[in-house]
């Protein structure tokens, strides 16, 4: 999983529109990209493990980062 620091609101909203200047420009495998690389929220993590499945989140390159430190690093695997 990807560790990072949390980002504050702002550095993922600028994220986030880099993100869609690419799809604007009709980059989609980048947008992909750089829009997983915001952490996923703790709730959003949890709902996909859930109803989408653990290989999702580990194959899909997610930043998993906040989930982690709310749940734990071992949280997937629970």
């Amino acid at each position: 999983m990807q560790k990072t620091e949390t980002m504050t609101l702002d550095e993922k909203f600028a994220i986030a529109g880099r993100a869609f200047e690419l799809l604007d420009a009709g980059d989609n495998a980048g947008f992909s990209r750089v829009l997983r690389s915001v952490p996923m929220p703790p709730y959003m993590a949890k709902a996909a493990k859930e109803s989408i499945g653990v290989d999702f989140l580990i194959n899909g390159g997610w930043n998993l980062s906040e989930a982690e430190a709310e749940f734990g690093d071992d949280w997937l695997a629970r």
